[in-house]
């Protein structure tokens, strides 16, 4: 019922997490990032703990692959999960359950790596590396064109009504989260507008929880600069 993926920006060292599903908040329990670590994927019958696990092992000093190992060694009713990690060399693993739900399957490219389950066809995974790796620029924009990619290529088996994207680059939260948790239209566009919206602004917002003093004008009514 999802498809997603992790991927890394080579350039600038930011990771995220793209996803949509037929399930309503998809990515409010499936994304993880964390600055200068890692991200992680965990979805189909979601445990959400398995995502900061893996981040943690990562963390600690771990590949992806190594932090895969640990969440097969340590994580509970791993038959019905399906995890994807990648790490800030840009290696990447998945582990997949055998009791993935439906048509399930994965895919792997260069700092990006692909999952799905109940797909509408076993192509899907791929389609979205493809869309990652044929895109140029922020890696927001490459991981809208994925979810597209994917979306185009057959997607779920049924309509998808949420989705969404996390971004982190160099701080301890995100410096992007936008979801659209539920919408009988397309949720991939609804991110898609929101990330057109907040990405001129992402800077001035990073730079006023940095130092509001150097921040630029917030642009709404009574605000003097």
């Amino acid at each position: 019922m999802t498809f997603s993926l992790v991927a890394r920006c080579k350039q600038t060292g930011m990771f995220g997490v793209a996803i949509a599903s037929s399930s309503p908040a998809v990515a409010a329990r499936c994304s993880y990032t964390r600055a200068g670590v890692g991200a992680v994927a965990s979805q189909n019958v979601t445990d959400p703990a398995l995502g900061p696990f893996a981040l943690d092992l990562m963390q600690g000093g771990m590949n992806a692959a190594e932090a895969i190992a640990g969440v097969r060694d340590q994580g509970r009713f791993l038959e019905y999960r399906q995890v994807m990690a990648i790490d800030k060399a840009g290696n990447t693993a998945v582990h997949s359950g055998s009791h993935s739900l439906g048509i399930w399957t994965q895919a792997k490219g260069v700092d990006v790596v692909s999952g799905g389950n109940l797909l509408a066809n076993k192509d899907v995974p791929m389609a979205i590396v493809a869309g990652f790796e044929n895109t140029s620029g922020h890696i927001g924009d490459r991981l809208i064109a994925a979810l597209r990619a994917g979306l185009a290529a057959g997607g779920e088996a049924g309509p998808v009504h949420s989705a969404g994207m996390q971004i982190c680059d160099k701080l301890n939260w995100p410096a992007a989260d936008l979801r659209c948790d539920w919408t009988d239209d397309c949720p991939i566009a609804a991110v898609a507008k929101a990330w057109d919206i907040y990405k001129p602004q992402m800077a001035a917002y990073i730079q006023r929880a940095l130092d509001p003093r150097e921040a630029p004008s917030y642009g709404v009514l009574g605000d003097e600069g």
